[in-house]
């Protein structure tokens, strides 16, 4: 072998160890900023929650903090079953989004066409399923929530979407503004009945949970998964207070947020979106793309696609440091916190479920910004 070929070698070798040791030391240093942010955050005998930061399959972190239930004592783990809120509602619109690739309607069929009883059929006539899903139907929420608030206890879809039938006139021409609204999605779970011939609920199971694998996963239909589950709580009087099913009117109505899961499968939900497990790429790719109206009259430009908020950096309405382009739906619903985030440029993903009413995404923004994953 010639001496240089061997001095070569030798250098290459020494710089490959280098940068797996640099690489290494990176990761290592991430895990040790995260668990210090979140040991001061989450305390053993309190409300908790888990987190997941994944690189392509590589796990850049993985950690629970706290207990799952203050009564049993179950502590949150990666597999522990918690209420997603809102991003129930990208189940949902992929529900919606499956049927109309299976052609049984189409997100240009209008209100009417499912349901014939609106007040104003002229305004049902002009809002289009594509409207609802992207929140710029410009129907009025009119429920009596805080009036009314034991009966919206247990109120389902179809009673939280039944005010909106009654409305005489809407708060903007739809597809010109943007207002988010949870009924809409208790209309378009009762659509997705409607449509399939079986309860909205096994349709999503049937069709996206197992082709994705969440054996665990869940969605409520009227009863509360009291069972290998998180409660939420909400602080009071400087004690933690159970606030979910039973406490938190509009719990019920599952289409707004009704869907339960674990760190572990939503993995597999990212997973199954990435490689269209549970549908056509095309439909994927659709999902992830905003569609821009013509009469748009919004003060922001438009940021939902219909599934996904997608915009510059890790929030849609503030505007922050890091540049790159992310795919997001966070959950608020009780006592429960939780926000899923993808970032295709850097091929990272992240996760985080909550029982303690503490929204966490800042904490991990800063400190992936700091450490250079975000460049």
């Amino acid at each position: 072998m010639h001496p240089n070929f061997k001095l070569i070698s030798g250098f290459l070798i020494t710089l490959s160890i280098y940068f797996t040791g640099h690489a290494q030391s990176r990761d290592e240093l991430l895990k040790s900023k995260l668990d210090s942010a979140f040991s001061e955050l989450f305390k053993a005998d309190e409300p908790g929650g888990a987190i997941l930061i994944q690189q392509g399959n590589k796990v850049l972190y993985e950690n629970a903090f706290g207990l799952a239930d203050l009564k049993t004592k179950n502590k949150f783990t990666s597999k522990t079953v918690s209420n997603l809120g809102s991003i129930s509602k990208t189940f949902v619109s992929y529900g919606i989004l499956i049927l109309q690739d299976r052609h049984q309607l189409s997100t240009d069929d209008n209100l009417l066409t499912f349901f014939p009883d609106f007040k104003n059929k002229d305004i049902a006539a002009r809002i289009k399923l594509r409207h609802i899903l992207a929140h710029s139907s410009g129907l009025p929420d009119l429920r009596n929530v805080e009036k009314d608030s034991l009966f919206y206890l247990t109120a389902k879809d179809e009673e939280n979407f039944t005010p909106l039938k009654s409305a005489d006139s809407l708060d903007f021409e739809p597809g010109t503004k943007f207002e988010y609204s949870n009924p809409a999605y208790n209309g378009l779970a009762m659509i997705i009945e409607k449509t399939s011939g079986m309860k909205w609920q096994r349709f999503i199971d049937q069709n996206i949970f197992k082709p994705s694998g969440m054996k665990n996963s869940r969605i409520t239909d009227g009863s509360f998964p009291d069972k290998n589950v998180a409660h939420g709580y909400i602080l009071k009087d400087k004690t933690y207070q159970e606030y979910d099913y039973g406490e938190c009117p509009t719990f019920a109505a599952a289409g707004n947020g009704g869907v339960w899961s674990s760190i572990e499968d939503l993995k597999k939900y990212i997973t199954a979106i990435n490689q269209c497990k549970f549908t056509d790429c095309s439909v994927i790719k659709a999902s992830e793309t905003i569609y821009n109206p013509s009469g748009w009259k919004g003060e922001k430009p438009i940021y939902h696609t219909g599934t996904w908020f997608v915009h510059q950096g890790f929030y849609a309405d503030t505007k922050t440091e890091e540049t790159v382009n992310v795919i997001e739906h966070a959950g608020d619903q009780g006592g429960f916190k939780s926000h899923l985030i993808m970032i295709p440029e850097k091929n990272i993903s992240i996760i985080w479920l909550t029982n303690n009413n503490k929204f966490i995404t800042g904490h991990i923004r800063r400190i992936l910004l700091k450490m250079k994953y975000l460049d």
